[in-house]
């Protein structure tokens, strides 16, 4: 069973694509970039700014489906730059207390609204 999960706690798809697909148990959620929800603009004051934008979206999107951060068993971080791989790290791994999902990071030549980081993961029911 394929249910999308589009809700108005997250950033609005700005292409043709959900914020999320639940299929059997298994959450996938789109790439998120640091877009406020409720004022539909980015919020790309810094690259922690931005980190926190990002987790505090895909937090809303696993609220949705009774999921949290301890669900999520991959990320993928895509960055401008590696030079803000450590600032990147510092926010995303406030919030993996314990047991951090496998993830890959890589820099990428370009992201949508031309943003510093991007950040997608795929989470599983316990």
């Amino acid at each position: 069973m394929k249910k999308t999960v589009n809700i108005s706690d997250a950033p609005k798809p700005i292409a043709p694509y959900s914020q999320a697909i639940l299929a059997n148990g298994t959450l996938y959620v789109s790439g998120q970039i640091a877009i406020d929800p409720y004022s539909g603009k980015l919020n790309d004051k810094n690259i922690k700014t931005q980190t926190k934008q990002i987790m505090e979206n895909i937090g809303a999107i696993l609220k949705e489906v009774k999921m949290d951060y301890s669900n999520i068993v991959k990320c993928s971080i895509f960055m401008s730059d590696m030079k803000i791989y450590a600032d990147v790290n510092e926010i995303y791994g406030s919030y993996f207390k314990e047991n951090p999902p496998a993830r890959e990071a890589m820099h990428v030549a370009g992201l949508p609204m031309n943003v510093d980081v991007e950040i997608s993961c795929i989470a599983v029911d316990k």
